[in-house]
């Protein structure tokens, strides 16, 4: 379930979720320039450090004295001082900085949790198969993958993790809940999980995590279904050959699932609306200064045309988003589920030569008619809640009433 400035990707900007595309993955943050200037030059003035910081007015000078105060009384008079290590206090000085924000979406990565996240979008992934968030200062389930242990165990989007391994989740953030869940295939991971007033515990077995980004079959009555996990590099390479098969069964119509699926990378997101999108806007960003960044369709349109359904529920995110609610704005497919996650900021993402990096929340997204669906999600244009717990094994009630929309619309 990504933003790369400094990666070089200049898809770069990183929607999913919040906090991992996969049980795996952590976050950035914030000030690093300052920071890691301030942890090298302790001789610097306060005079220096609000030039640094654009501070001029001298009634809101900050004592970096302090900092180094406190850094200097950790390592001299902490119990196991002999433990402490100085790239620890850097790293961790840099951590504090992003979580002062209070931005789940904003987080410093160190390299071993950095290395890490790249391997999570490159698809190299250790864990359960899950997407968390922090919603209202509780961790939760965003996302269970289809075909992973955390879906094999039952997890369900909104599920609260109490604990992990008997450990309170109480004011744990996102980095150190992926630091307990993830772990080495075939060991175990117990999650206390929340559901409906309901408190039950989970043992799920860690497994090495592939997920296809795009799978399609053919339905009844000639109606393409594609399901669409994460928006990643492989994303758009799939979703045109799957294109390229509806065109030769001559589909009659296309059912695109993006339910649980999480985000992923944004240029993606705008690839795939501009399948059926042939002009016009697919989102817009407005970043702090109020400046705006309209991100238009492109390329070709094999898709438009297509009579097209999408499905959708709380576990669709941020670039899933973007695309529900573009080709829902322009009138180009119905969709049906439930309200999304509602995740509509951006993340930038810089890598450095330490290997830690930063991602830090720079915009907001918007859709082609203006709404900013951040907390508030899409909503399709037919509601449908699905009972997972009272479906059978393989069954799937949403996708059957979209294959029976479309058997209604003959």
């Amino acid at each position: 379930m990504n933003e790369i400035t400094p990666i070089q990707k200049k898809a770069g900007k990183y929607f999913g979720t919040y906090l991992t595309v996969i049980l795996t993955i952590t976050a950035f943050g914030i000030g690093v320039v300052a920071g890691q200037f301030l942890l090298f030059k302790k001789d610097v003035t306060n005079a220096q450090v609000n030039v640094i910081l654009g501070k001029n007015n001298t009634s809101s000078v900050i004592d970096f004295n302090q900092f180094w105060t406190v850094w200097g009384m950790v390592k001299s008079r902490y119990i196991k001082k002999d433990t402490v290590e100085d790239k620890n206090l850097y790293y961790g000085a840099m951590q504090g900085i992003v979580a002062s924000l209070g931005d789940p979406y904003s987080m410093f990565m160190p390299p071993k949790d950095a290395e890490l996240f790249t391997k999570d979008l490159s698809g190299e992934l250790e864990g359960i198969g899950a997407e968390i968030a922090v919603r209202s200062n509780q961790l939760m389930i965003v996302t269970p993958l289809p075909n992973t242990p955390a879906a094999k165990a039952g997890l369900m989007p909104g599920d609260k993790i109490l604990f992990i391994d008997k450990t309170s989740t109480a004011g744990m953030d996102v980095n150190e809940a992926v630091s307990k869940i993830r772990g080495p295939a075939k060991t175990i991971v117990v999650l206390t999980i929340g559901r409906n007033g309901v408190v039950k515990e989970l043992p799920i077995t860690r497994a090495k995590i592939n997920v296809p980004a795009v799978t399609y079959t053919l339905k009844p009555n000639n109606i393409g279904y594609l399901r669409v996990t994460q928006f990643n590099d492989s994303t758009m390479p799939e979703l045109n050959k799957a294109v390229d098969q509806m065109k030769q069964q001559k589909v009659k119509g296309v059912i695109v699932d993006l339910r649980n699926n999480p985000g992923g990378y944004l240029e993606t997101a705008v690839d795939m609306a501009s399948l059926w999108l042939e002009f016009g806007a697919v989102v817009s960003e407005k970043d702090a200064n109020g400046a705006t960044n309209i991100h238009v369709s492109r390329g070709t349109h094999d898709l438009a045309g297509f009579k097209t359904l999408v499905l959708v529920n709380k576990g669709s995110a941020s670039a899933s988003e973007i695309v529900a609610g573009a080709l829902q704005d322009h009138k180009l497919a119905t969709l049906m589920g439930e309200t999304t996650f509602g995740k509509g900021s951006v993340q930038d993402l810089q890598s450095f030569a330490d290997g830690s990096s930063i991602k830090l929340t720079i915009a907001e997204w918007f859709t082609p008619n203006g709404k900013n669906i951040n907390e508030a999600g899409v909503t399709p244009d037919i509601i449908f809640k699905q009972d997972y717990e009272k479906e059978k094994p393989g069954q799937d009630s949403l996708l059957q009433k979209a294959l029976t929309w479309f058997a209604s619309k003959k």
